[in-house]
């Protein structure tokens, strides 16, 4: 925006800059936004509404731009995303600024997507809503319901709130409505959450031993308000990863009542028998049924089915 004084020069062009400096004083005296705040503030002398020209030019044009506004990223106001609002400042009109609606949503988007964080899974899938989920296909209907359900039961107390365990082939769309939860959550009540797509974290935790920052990231996955394992029962399972890793994830989780969520192709007892079995241990069905236990019965059993849609 143009300093008035550069504006005068401009408009008069060779003309009187009396008249051209009469003419937007006449101006602004006729802004509604203007008129109403001297209503408000009869105490301000005239001599002082006249040294103020500059700042109500600048309040006039401002809220010109915002009244037909461009979007954030073309703001032409002097602070872009901000609105001027008068004041009285010691007997003179004054400016303050506040962000414009458009301003608070985009650090609203920004502080709900540092809520939300992920390992290894789509950056699509961060941005998913129950809004843009099809919901229109049958197989999918339970698991949205489901998903809603936990929201609601998570918002009204926390510490009752049953995890969900969905499960269904490869590309129904498991991880996208998880996704959808966890933007509902940060939207509502900016709630942290965290997705993990399971078989690379277990592949990375591996690697963490050797520079003993093993600790480090399970305290992440631990701690974190909401967690959400994907596609658990694709990685491979060892006695270490079973018991050390997950087991001490869940067995805190469980202490905390913190819920997990999970997504997988395998249903509870086929996941019980992936856990049962490693190539170095062979078949511990004991220590696969304690480890689904934690599962079990901290989660609601939902079938999802419909096409692939990768």
């Amino acid at each position: 925006m143009e300093p008035i004084q550069t504006v005068i020069q401009k408009l008069a062009n060779g003309r009187n800059i009396q008249q051209e400096n009469d003419r937007i004083i006449e101006k602004l005296a006729k802004n509604p936004r203007i008129r109403q705040f001297a209503e408000e503030a009869p105490q301000i002398r005239r001599e002082n509404w006249l040294k103020s020209i500059p700042k109500l030019y600048q309040f006039s044009e401002e809220w010109d731009h915002c009244d037909h506004c461009p979007g954030l990223d073309r703001c032409p106001n002097m602070m872009k995303g901000y609105q001027p609002h008068l004041f009285d400042d010691k007997g003179f009109p004054s400016l303050t600024f506040t962000p414009c609606p458009l301003m608070l949503e985009s650090r609203e988007k920004r502080r709900q997507a540092r809520l939300i964080r992920s390992y290894y899974v789509p950056k699509d899938i961060l941005q998913a809503t129950f809004e843009t989920v099809d919901k229109l296909e049958p197989g999918r209907q339970e698991a949205i319901k489901a998903a809603v359900d936990f929201v609601k039961s998570y918002l009204d107390n926390p510490e009752t709130a049953k995890g969900l365990y969905v499960c269904g082939q490869f590309g129904v769309g498991k991880t996208y409505i998880m996704g959808a939860i966890m933007n509902r959550l940060a939207e509502r009540r900016h709630i942290a959450s965290l997705i993990v797509y399971t078989p690379d974290f277990f592949r990375e935790i591996k690697g963490a031993i050797q520079d003993n920052s093993v600790d480090n990231k399970l305290d992440v996955l631990k701690k974190t308000p909401v967690l959400i394992l994907d596609d658990i029962g694709a990685e491979t399972m060892t006695p270490w990863i079973r018991d050390e890793v997950l087991g001490s994830v869940l067995q805190y989780r469980m202490m905390e009542h913190l819920p997990t969520l999970y997504t997988s192709n395998f249903n509870y007892d086929e996941l019980e028998d992936h856990f049962s079995y490693s190539q170095k241990s062979g078949i511990e069905n004991v220590k696969a049924k304690r480890l689904m236990e934690r599962i079990r019965h901290f989660t609601t059993l939902v079938k999802m089915e419909g096409a692939n849609r990768r």
